[in-house]
């Protein structure tokens, strides 16, 4: 279901629910189209956009003037996004920096390569839930298609219930990746907006989810400048 996070001035914050499209596809109403039925009075813009799978946290604009202020922040990568994703199977290492050109591959899929001439750039963390459930927390530095679920993949993770580059991974009630929190400056003021999972199985309580104490205080992480 559809939420709204956060009522601003010049933008809205919304939850948008796990498998459904961002653009309306096939006459089924994506996202968009349905936020702008539920606010009919609002002139809404969008600026960035979620796979289908992926559930959390999504900005909308209320005018072209803030569309075009805040798509110049994201290109100017000062808009920081954290996501929260789910794996089955251990990273080849626990934490760092995932950077490569993305190439398109077979079935609509891409893959990470060793090239550097328009880089995807990542950095996550990684904590053991259970035996073969591993949670990863991931900040983008760039905005490339299905970017952490290319990069989980190229470090032998990828996302639990991940229906283009987990086919062979074990049934789930829904792809485990969240967009978890957004934080940048507007005019002056810095902003922190975050909105927890709300859907799936895997990150509930009593499944053994839990967020890891230094994950709660991002001042104790070291993200990376670029």
């Amino acid at each position: 279901m559809i939420k709204m996070i956060s009522r601003q001035e010049d933008f809205l914050l919304f939850y948008k629910p796990a498998g459904m499209d961002f653009h309306t596809d096939k006459a089924v109403p994506g996202f968009f189209r349905q936020v702008q039925n539920l606010y009919p009075r609002e002139s809404l813009y969008p600026v960035h956009r979620l796979d289908k799978m992926t559930s959390g946290l999504i900005l909308i604009a209320r005018s072209s003037s803030s569309a075009v202020a805040l798509g110049a922040l994201f290109q100017q990568k000062q808009i920081q996004k954290y996501y929260l994703a789910i794996s089955q199977k251990n990273p080849r290492k626990k934490q760092g920096l995932v950077k490569g050109d993305m190439l398109r591959s077979r079935r609509s899929s891409w893959k990470l390569t060793r090239g550097m001439s328009d880089p995807a750039i990542s950095y996550f963390y990684s904590c053991s839930l259970a035996p073969k459930k591993r949670l990863f927390l991931f900040r983008i530095y760039t905005g490339k298609t299905h970017q952490i679920r290319v990069a989980m993949n190229s470090l032998g993770s990828p996302v639990w219930g991940d229906p283009l580059y987990n086919i062979s991974g074990p049934d789930a009630d829904r792809a485990y990746l969240h967009s978890w929190q957004i934080h940048f400056h507007w005019k002056g003021q810095p902003l922190v907006f975050r909105c927890d999972p709300e859907e799936g199985r895997l990150f509930r309580p009593e499944e053994g989810f839990f967020l890891p104490p230094a994950w709660e205080c991002f001042d104790e992480l070291s993200w990376p400048s670029f």
